[in-house]
């Protein structure tokens, strides 16, 4: 365990690919600077990669006040090893006393290493995070500024409060999505520490000779109006009516797990808790009962239509707007009204 400082700062590791900052990280600020007002302490943000300077002061007008930068040939794709000795040497030289991280693929690969080699706590997936206090036991002594770390349990049945009030710095993994992406401000001023990386080529045990990346055919967080469709559509033919009618409405298609799991549509449309977390302007449920997983992607949607022809479908108690109704009548006469007006 790295030394306890309580007073220090709450740290973000922004992830970034090829010279562009992942929304994740970003997102991840806004709440993280929540938190360090709280605490009184800095927001401090750590990059790491190669030929990245000008992204440090992107950092500080989306809300970092230091930016810890460094900036290495040999970390221009990402390895455990080396990003890890690189965040580990940096946690044990300044003591932040939290550090989160984006539930992403390389978060969730980079957060438990780091979490290891400091000797921390590390709770995953994370969909809230607070401060807080605990006491230890009923005469126990009650330990100040702790990081409640809030995420789903048990298939997302429960929702679970996890702290570490004995292992330092608290450490996270939060979800895509769920925070929402802050304001940048040109006028902000923030430090930038650049720090000096020892490496050697020998230390990093693969040789990265191409790197691929392929993207998602859709991109639901940046949509702004969602069809989304359940089971209840019935069959992959009848999804084509959720097709239609995200196309009529330009907005994208989505879908619960369940209906991926029928074959209805391919993984990158899920929404939901083991999918993507959604905030459109419109979010139309088409056939979905609501699982609280599905729930939990897209309850923060600014209007909720849901159709079911269950009236206690449990995603009727979200839904601001309530259609009782074949899905097979009701969509079509959307489509059409849709088009007529257009």
């Amino acid at each position: 365990m790295i030394g306890v400082n309580r007073n220090g700062q709450v740290w973000v590791f922004a992830e970034q690919h090829h010279g562009k900052l992942e929304d994740t990280g970003l997102e991840l600020m806004s709440k993280a600077k929540e938190l360090a007002k709280t605490l009184n302490v800095q927001l401090g943000v750590v990059l790491v990669g190669s030929n990245i300077k000008t992204l440090g002061q992107t950092l500080v007008r989306y809300g970092a006040d230091v930016v810890y930068l460094a900036d290495h040939p040999l970390l221009e794709h990402y390895q455990t090893n080396s990003y890890t000795k690189v965040i580990f040497d940096l946690i044990h030289k300044y003591e932040p006393q939290i550090c989160l991280f984006g539930a992403t693929v390389t978060g969730r690969d980079l957060a438990p290493r780091i979490a290891s080699a400091t000797k921390a706590g590390l709770t995953a997936d994370c969909t809230d995070l607070q401060i807080g206090e605990h006491q230890a036991g009923k005469d126990g002594p009650v330990h100040k500024n702790l990081l409640f770390q809030v995420r789903p349990a048990f298939g997302g049945n429960i929702i679970a409060t996890i702290i570490n009030y004995d292992r330092w710095p608290q450490m996270a993994t939060v979800r895509e999505g769920v925070m929402a992406m802050p304001v940048p401000d040109t006028s902000r001023k923030g430090e930038i520490i650049e720090i000096q990386v020892h490496l050697k080529a020998d230390e990093l045990p693969l040789e990265i000779i191409k790197e691929h990346r392929q993207d998602k055919k859709v991109n639901l967080k940046a949509s702004r109006i969602i069809v989304a469709g359940g089971a209840g559509v019935g069959s992959k033919e009848n999804f084509r009516l959720v097709w239609d009618l995200a196309n009529a409405l330009g907005g994208a298609p989505g879908a619960t797990r369940a209906a991926i799991d029928l074959g209805f549509i391919d993984r990158d449309h899920q929404v939901g808790q083991t999918g993507t977390t959604v905030r459109p302007s419109l979010y139309i449920a088409v056939g979905i009962s609501g699982a609280i997983q599905h729930q939990a992607g897209m309850q923060d949607s600014a209007k909720i239509i849901a159709i079911n022809n269950d009236p206690e479908a449990p995603i009727l108690s979200l839904a601001h707007y309530k259609i009782i109704g074949d899905l097979n009548d009701v969509v079509p006469r959307m489509i059409k009204a849709v088009k007529e007006r257009a």
